[in-house]
């Protein structure tokens, strides 16, 4: 199982090639599945982050992160099960 350092360097890559896709391997299973979805207040573009691998489904939760401009959230606005749609049951790696 990848670390949490190594995922968090994965989320470094993702993030910064937004609002662009990235086709970095996963940390953990190598293929190119990685997802990141971000939940936030549509008013102060801050919120949490969402970073997970389809394939393996193992990944990381981030909290107080930056939604990049030109980058879609998730309102907080919504409701939970609005809210999480698409988003899985993910392994978290702490």
């Amino acid at each position: 199982m990848a670390s949490f350092d190594e995922w968090l360097d994965a989320y470094d890559v993702v993030y910064g090639a937004l609002p662009a896709s990235s086709n970095l391997p996963c940390p953990n299973c190598s293929h190119q599945t990685l997802r990141l979805v971000f939940t936030a207040s549509p008013e102060a573009r801050h919120g949490y982050a969402s970073f997970w691998c389809d394939t393996c489904l193992e990944g990381i939760h981030l909290s107080r992160t930056s939604v990049p401009d030109g980058v879609r959230a998730l309102s907080l606005a919504l409701p939970a099960e609005e809210r999480n749609q698409g988003i899985p049951n993910y392994r978290l790696v702490t």
